[in-house]
């Protein structure tokens, strides 16, 4: 630390972001005194990043459209007979950059996770059903995209039963053994559902 309140508040506050260590921090933090010009535009940039990002009224992912509406629900070139659910934003971009989607997105802004008082409630599942039910049987298929853990298995689980007398095919990504991996190397509970979830050759 450097022994200076005011720059050790600033090592703190840049720790806190994800991925940032102490050190890093204290690397960002002398990058910044010693370029004051970069300093400004990253204000300027965050300052117009919260005046100006909200969430799509329609997805709930992120957008700068005035009109509450983000790219992905604008485009007349996106299927809408599939709509892929994802816990948060930056998943849309991971799915996107693969090329394999073409569809719709909905945002649940995190997974059910009673212990951190994160119930359904919470979650953005009232507008995904008023989504679907407004949508006058166009859309044939959910996808639920959400992460392979305790929290994102209790929200397929919700997910199911919430869906479960619509007519809608509701699927979740394949599960299993990344490609190119050595077996010698997945842990037990990945190669219980890469067994559980086996595909014909």
């Amino acid at each position: 630390m450097f022994k200076i309140p005011t720059l050790d508040k600033l090592v703190h506050e840049i720790a806190r972001l994800p991925g940032v260590g102490p050190k890093s921090a204290q690397r960002l933090t002398h990058f910044l005194l010693k370029n004051p010009n970069y300093s400004e535009e990253l204000r300027e940039t965050l300052k117009l990043v919260e005046e100006s990002i909200v969430l799509c009224k329609t997805c709930f992912n992120y957008t700068d459209n005035p009109e509450r509406i983000c790219r992905i629900c604008q485009s007349p070139h996106r299927s809408a007979e599939l709509m892929c659910v994802v816990e948060q934003p930056e998943d849309i971009l991971q799915i996107e950059s693969s090329g394999g989607y073409s569809g719709l997105y909905h945002v649940l802004h995190g997974a059910i996770s009673p212990l951190e008082g994160m119930t359904p409630e919470k979650l953005k599942i009232r507008e995904l059903i008023k989504r679907l039910d407004s949508a006058d049987g166009v859309i044939e298929e959910v996808i639920l995209a959400v992460d392979s853990d305790l929290e994102g298995d209790t929200t397929v689980l919700y997910l199911n039963q919430e869906l479960s007398e619509r007519s809608l095919k509701v699927t979740r990504l394949a599960q299993g053994i990344p490609m190119g991996s050595d077996i010698d190397y997945i842990d037990d509970r990945t190669l219980h559902r890469a067994l559980s979830h086996r595909t014909e050759v």
